[in-house]
């Protein structure tokens, strides 16, 4: 087993943004099958430490053993080095390449990505507002030939994330633009803490930043049937005891699970900027984000959204 596994940590920097609204397709990707894996898994994965073409290999069962008890525990898990550096110099240099188109705003946000609510107490989290910014280049600006993108579509990476997560089926997210995006912060930009409005998200850093850029977080801070908003407005006001703290490098692997566990990205500092791939997956096919949202996270909406729009089928991430 790889000596890696069980460290925790990343969330993407709120890139729940980038998914988890429905609408009718365009079709998403056939569910993951049983098929002898596509020989760019162990080209671009580092199937020798991680046994993700041989999922019924003891090394393979083994793997996913642990990341689903990391991931039951304290809803996150990394894998280290996951895939190989040729492909990573690759991914990077790709990144880097696109990373001047991404798309940025800059908002001031709560814990809860919600409106100001008056009627609430003063210190209540929901009305602790911090900057956020947000950079993403889109989907479509990911060719075809790009390394990026033959990760993504990957049926043996898809088959092993559905079963460190325990569910039968994942889909690739059918947003043209939100499916498959590279997160950019520049230098100055942060992601303050915040829970997640999407279930899960799974992510591969591909471009460390100089400094900065830790991602730190608090394992299960709310349950459902129990906001804890003592323990969330602890945390915005400085209190370290539940903050876990990780800082990841390029090639890591990271599923996260960012509803119930409040999670912030620090903020960028030297000149490198820190680039984030997120790998778009989804429990149901068809999903689309509505227009409006997409608008915002990268400037414009491609004919997939009016469309969604159109018949009323979009929805916000519950």
């Amino acid at each position: 087993m790889p000596d890696s596994l069980p460290h925790q940590g990343e969330a993407a920097p709120h890139q729940g943004e980038a998914a988890e609204e429905t609408a009718e397709p365009p079709q998403s990707a056939p569910p993951q099958s049983a098929k002898a894996p596509d020989p760019a898994t162990r080209r671009l994965i580092d199937t020798d430490r991680y046994a993700i073409d041989a999922p019924e290999s003891r090394a393979g069962t083994s793997l996913v053993e642990e990341a689903r008890r990391a991931l039951e525990e304290e809803g996150c898990v990394v894998l280290r080095d996951f895939v190989r550096p040729e492909a990573l110099a690759r991914m990077t240099a790709e990144g880097r390449a696109r990373a001047g188109r991404a798309h940025y705003n800059r908002t001031r946000t709560n814990p809860y990505s919600s409106d100001d609510d008056p009627s609430l107490p003063a210190d209540h989290p929901a009305r602790t507002f911090l900057e956020r910014t947000n950079g993403f280049v889109a989907g479509d600006l990911l060719e075809p030939e790009t390394e990026i993108r033959r990760l993504y579509h990957d049926p043996a990476l898809r088959q092993f994330i559905a079963r460190c997560m325990g569910v039968e089926t994942l889909y690739e997210y059918a947003d043209p633009l939100a499916g498959l995006v590279i997160n950019v912060l520049k230098p100055g930009c942060q992601h303050p803490w915040h829970f997640d409005n999407n279930d899960f998200i799974v992510t591969l850093l591909t471009q460390k930043a100089d400094g900065g850029g830790a991602f730190e977080y608090c394992p299960n801070l709310r349950e459902p049937d129990d906001q804890n908003i003592p323990g969330v407005k602890a945390v915005l006001g400085g209190t370290r005891a539940p903050v876990k703290r990780l800082d990841l490098q390029a090639g890591d692997l990271q599923i996260f699970y960012g509803r119930n566990s409040l999670h912030r990205v620090t903020r960028i500092e030297g000149a490198r900027e820190r680039h984030t791939v997120i790998l778009g997956y989804a429990e149901e096919p068809g999903q689309i984000a509505g227009a409006a949202r997409t608008k915002r996270l990268f400037g414009r909406v491609s004919d997939a959204h009016l469309e969604a729009d159109a018949r009323g089928r979009t929805r916000d991430a519950a």
